[in-house]
């Protein structure tokens, strides 16, 4: 069990990293100051197979309804999903998803509201910039460095996801090894380091590990997640 001593212990072995202070930079009009302000991700679904029902919208008129009044209770940024993760749902390509998106993104970016898209499709990475986001959720790994070049040309920021496969509908079992910390922490520096060579400059970090992968879910359970 970690207890406030564990916590106190991690903090002292590890505190000029804990007071490290991250590089800040502004999406559209808004300057982020991460050393000194939260800031908020809403989320939208456009997946009516999205595990998260509350998120979930079922035409373009409601997504900008949630969205706006996501805004209004103070979220700096609007997430988008397009195709849920989990594995047993339908699978949505390049052509649908941007049939879904661009109509939200359109009416989105002339209420100057900043938004997210989350995709692993190039081709649509570069029509939402187009159509007004301003950050790429990249969920996948096979095209990463063209997904990088295209963020790049827009100047946009990109969301880095922890995946082991192709992309989050194309996973295997997951290896963490013997210390999972170090397989995320270097997964992330080479991807900021190619990330960076491309010219990208506006970065978060996802390190999170709990897609749908063959080994963390049975059958019911990943039944269950579309409940």
């Amino acid at each position: 069990m970690l207890t406030l001593e564990n916590i106190y212990e991690i903090y002292e072995r590890h505190k000029d990293a804990f007071n490290a202070r991250v590089e800040e930079f502004k999406l559209g009009d808004k300057r982020f100051n991460f050393n000194d302000r939260k800031s908020i991700l809403g989320i939208v679904n456009l997946s009516t197979d999205s595990w998260y029902k509350n998120s979930v919208c079922y035409n373009p008129e409601q997504a900008v309804r949630r969205a706006m009044v996501q805004k209004i209770q103070g979220a700096d940024i609007i997430d988008i999903g397009i195709e849920s993760t989990v594995q047993t749902t339908e699978r949505v390509d390049a052509f649908k998803q941007n049939s879904k998106v661009l109509p939200v993104l359109e009416r989105l970016s002339q209420e100057c509201v900043l938004t997210s898209v989350e995709t692993y499709y190039p081709e649509v990475v570069r029509e939402c910039l187009k159509a007004g986001a301003n950050v790429i959720n990249l969920t996948g790994a096979e095209k990463r460095e063209k997904i990088y070049q295209i963020v790049s040309e827009f100047d946009a920021g990109i969301i880095m996801c922890y995946v082991q496969g192709k992309n989050v509908r194309e996973l295997g079992d997951l290896k963490v090894g013997d210390d999972p910390i170090d397989l995320v922490y270097d997964y992330f520096a080479r991807e900021v380091e190619t990330a960076t060579k491309l010219g990208v400059r506006k970065i978060f970090i996802d390190p999170g590990i709990c897609f749908s992968y063959s080994n963390l879910y049975t059958k019911e359970e990943f039944y269950s997640l579309r409940i």
